[in-house]
């Protein structure tokens, strides 16, 4: 039987520097774009041939309690300021177990924050506030 540890939180990393840590993380993809071509076969009739397209990832978006740590934010000013050369970075997803221990790592590559939403504000609710990060980027590899 195998020893299964599980994964309790989510750290990204940008350009080496820890920037935060998440709860939730989705949009870890990759995938194969789907070309269909129509042929005929040897007795007239019409096939699908499925044949593999352009590479693409989908976006990731990590959700985590309001802290006082800006260095998201500072990374998404970039962009709202215009300086779009600096705000693309190289970094990693890193999950990591209740010991903080590595236990898997996803490096994405050209990376940018297209998003930033702030949790809805409520004096009287209950809830705890959020805040989400969506990253847009080139590539993403498991490693």
């Amino acid at each position: 039987m195998s020893d299964v540890t599980a994964t309790n939180i989510f750290v990204i990393e940008a350009d080496g520097i820890e920037l935060g840590t998440f709860m939730k993380c989705s949009g870890v993809v990759n995938e194969s774009e789907v070309i269909e071509h129509k042929e005929l076969n040897k007795e007239g009739r019409m096939m699908i041939i499925k044949t593999i397209g352009a590479l693409k990832w989908s976006d990731i978006t990590l959700e985590r309690r309001v802290d006082n740590d800006t260095g998201l934010w500072e990374w998404r000013k970039e962009i709202i300021q215009g300086d779009i050369t600096k705000a693309r970075r190289n970094g990693s997803i890193v999950a990591k177990n209740s010991k903080m221990e590595e236990v898997a790592r996803w490096n994405f590559t050209n990376a940018w924050i297209s998003k930033w939403e702030g949790s809805e504000l409520s004096a009287d609710a209950n809830a705890v506030s959020t805040e989400k990060v969506t990253i847009t980027h080139e590539g993403l590899e498991r490693v």
